[in-house]
């Protein structure tokens, strides 16, 4: 399956290591699972995108290795892909970047023609054949509608896309240099949210994180010093902290880690779509997805 996973420590610059190549669940283990991709979004002091994406599984990409373990950014965005819709190819391989700002997804959206026609010359921004980057571009042109909101803009993308399209899982992570945003919708996959005080929930620790599966690593020794905010589509550690996003919920993480959320879509999708819906490789990359947490 598709794993998630969002960093914010803004404003501080802090480095991040992702899927530790030397622990015993680590790149190796976790990409043979999740074979089809693996990227890394980070923002360069000017605050510039600089994204690191190969579509092979992350064990046989050294540079994504050495990548994963030499940025610092302000806030990341990592991604491992386990494909459903699209070829393996950079172009179809998370994260995106679009006007400045990256993103990953989580999940399958059908009707990709419709959402052609309602993306407009906004189909310019689309390089690949996923749903994830045609939505993604759908979410950049009402931003760009709502004078550069970009609460407004995912708000008003999610819900016509709730409102239109199957949908089985439109989760998201969005980040600019100074803001991290998350959504979760419908319940269909899980996605947490952990607000982590400096040095987390034993205090001068650093930031030492795992999923259940193995299937994401994520370490940071400047957290020991730095408060944070990571979302991941499971809880990584025993913080007491992690709390599932709740179906249609919208994060907001502001720097100094104020966080605000609202409800963008109280009702389910008009024409919500199950794992018997899906075709084989779309129903494979979201059969691992079903929440352990409502």
């Amino acid at each position: 399956m598709c794993r998630l996973l969002g960093l914010s420590s803004a404003p501080e610059r802090t480095r991040a290591t992702f899927w530790l190549l030397d622990a015993p669940d680590s790149l190796d283990e976790q990409s043979h699972r999740n074979p089809d991709g693996a990227g890394l979004g980070v923002f360069d002091p000017d605050g510039r995108p600089e994204v690191f994406r190969q579509p092979i599984a992350a064990w046989e990409d050294r540079q994504f290795a050495a990548q994963a373990r030499c940025r610092t950014s302000t806030t990341f965005v990592a991604h491992v892909r386990h494909a459903s819709t699209g070829r393996l190819a950079p172009e179809n391989t998370h994260p995106f970047h679009q006007d400045g700002r990256i993103f990953a997804h989580n999940g399958v959206i059908e009707g990709l023609d419709r959402l052609e026609e309602q993306l407009g010359s906004a189909r310019e921004l689309v390089a690949g054949d996923t749903d994830s980057e045609r939505f993604f571009a759908l979410i950049t042109r009402e931003i760009a509608n709502a004078d550069g909101d970009v609460g407004r803009g995912i708000e008003v993308a999610v819900r016509w896309v709730a409102a239109n399209l199957p949908v089985y899982s439109i989760n998201l992570v969005l980040a600019t240099p100074r803001e991290l945003w998350a959504l979760r919708y419908p319940e269909t996959n899980t996605l947490f949210l952990l607000r982590r005080a400096a040095g987390g929930h034993h205090d001068r620790r650093p930031l030492d994180h795992v999923d259940a599966t193995g299937t994401t690593r994520l370490r940071s020794a400047d957290l020991a010093a730095v408060p944070s905010v990571v979302v991941a589509s499971e809880p990584m550690d025993e913080h007491p902290g992690w709390r599932a996003l709740c179906s249609g919920e919208l994060v907001r993480v502001a720097p100094g880690r104020v966080t605000t959320t609202r409800i963008v879509l109280p009702d389910p999708p008009a024409l919500p779509l199950t794992l018997v819906d899906l075709k084989p490789d779309a129903a494979a990359s979201q059969r691992a997805c079903q929440p352990s947490v409502a």
